[in-house]
């Protein structure tokens, strides 16, 4: 049993180190939906957050209360009452907000102070803090409907917020601003979660919602045929969210969605959906290679995209090495320009620094991805991930049920991400007629569907 035990656990360990690494010292907006606590998850959902922010990470977390308010609401004989996706708060609505957002932030400054034995929390120790760090502005009378103690952010502390993360403390916001005079008014988390992040530029955005993320086919319910999209490029989320309805509950494809694009444009490198009701989805999301949710990304950063006949040049320049070393097989210019457009690229400012080509057996609902480089100048930085997830996503467009890749040298590599090593017989019959028998090459197969 021992053996079995570390036969499992340190490969794992050591597949999530260089996630661990790569986030410390990033700062994360969580949202939290108040139907989150309603379901019994924050204790879990406290447990992971302490452990996220013992790894390093500076984490800033908003709680939402949509559910708590209408119990307090309706106890006081009070309807609801919602326009334009925002709730009408008018005096009760207010009062009920406010006893709301007292309880709960009660609630999760205990889940963070507990620390029995035996548990994640074991001698943490994390330290919440709130405090006014947003001043609000009143929503006003929209199409005739008066919005009352309903209010949008006019400003966030930047100053005051980054100076507590930097005590190694976590930020704790309530959907609650004042203005200038002292009035309260009652905002909402999404709101304040994204603008939030906006403001300090943080790392991620995430929200852990009532939906699983975005389906690849957005349109279509939810099932095995339509799977959850892990990846979506900012230009797409926008001509998706362009062809959406306007979103007024928090199933709408386009609620959660429109927060993500909006944090992504003002540059925000990372926004996710994540499911709150799969246990550890956060952990999953962030220390995974293919996490479990939405990512929304901002593929400017980086300037991934496809690769075209202008990009031949540099494309060669970059694996030249590789080919050299009997790393790569060789190709000649002609037939990387002949198929640039199967290439995927990471460029900056004129210069490719990874690439990797995809190449579809239709017949065989498979793909293989060939040529995966990474310049030495910046390997370990996650762009050979990223390549990765790009082809992966492409494969999927395309409606493919895997991709495969043959290799020497590097098979570790695709191990750590999901690839699984298979006999060459099982490449499909185009492309095994072409295996070289005396190169030797190792076949790996990751399952996208």
């Amino acid at each position: 049993m021992p053996n079995t035990i570390n036969n499992h656990f340190v490969p794992w360990f050591r597949s999530v180190a260089p996630y661990i690494h790569m986030h410390r010292g990033k700062t994360f907006v969580v949202g939290i939906a108040g139907e989150a606590i309603a379901a019994g998850k924050l204790q879990n959902l406290a447990q992971d957050l302490a452990l996220i922010q013992s790894m390093g990470v500076k984490v800033v977390l908003v709680h939402g209360f949509r559910p708590q308010v209408n119990e307090q609401l309706m106890a006081k004989g009070h309807t609801p009452r919602y326009s334009h996706g925002m709730r009408i708060t008018d005096e009760v609505a207010l009062d009920c907000a406010q006893e709301a957002a007292g309880q709960l932030r009660y609630e999760i400054e205990a889940a963070f102070s507990q620390g029995l034995p035996n548990t994640p929390m074991a001698g943490s120790t994390v330290r919440v803090i709130s405090g006014n760090f947003i001043t609000a502005r009143p929503v006003g009378i929209v199409d005739g409907v008066d919005f009352q103690h309903s209010g949008l952010v006019r400003k966030v502390d930047t100053a005051g917020i980054t100076q507590t993360l930097a005590f190694g403390s976590m930020v704790l916001l309530s959907p609650f601003g004042f203005s200038p005079t002292g009035e309260a008014f009652n905002l909402t988390m999404e709101e304040v979660a994204t603008s939030v992040a906006i403001a300090l530029q943080a790392d991620k955005l995430i929200f852990m919602s009532e939906v699983p993320g975005i389906r690849m086919q957005a349109h279509e319910p939810a099932g095995d045929d339509n799977p959850i999209d892990t990846e979506l490029p900012l230009a797409a989320a926008k001509a998706l969210l362009a062809n959406l309805p306007s979103a007024s509950q928090p199933s709408d494809t386009a609620f959660y969605l429109q927060h993500c694009v909006k944090a992504c444009e003002e540059g925000v490198e990372r926004s996710h959906i994540l499911p709150f009701d799969v246990d550890g989805a956060l952990l999953l999301e962030i220390y995974v290679h293919d996490g479990i949710g939405t990512m929304v990304v901002d593929e400017k950063l980086e300037s991934l995209r496809e690769a075209t006949a202008d990009d031949v040049s540099g494309i060669l320049q970059l694996i030249e090495p590789f080919e050299k070393d009997g790393t790569l097989v060789k190709r000649s210019p002609t037939e990387i320009e002949r198929d640039a457009n199967n290439y995927s690229i990471i460029e900056h400012d004129g210069v490719i620094f990874a690439c990797a080509a995809l190449y579809p057996y239709p017949e065989s609902r498979t793909a293989e991805m060939a040529a995966l480089t990474v310049s030495p100048h910046v390997q370990g930085h996650g762009d050979g991930e990223r390549v990765l997830k790009r082809i992966e996503h492409r494969a999927k467009a395309a409606g493919l049920d895997s991709i495969f890749v043959l290799t020497t040298r590097t098979t570790h590599w695709f191990l750590k991400r999901g690839f699984k090593l298979v006999d060459p017989d099982w490449l499909p019959e185009a492309r095994k007629r072409k295996y070289n028998w005396d190169r030797k090459s190792q076949v790996l197969v990751k399952k996208i569907s």
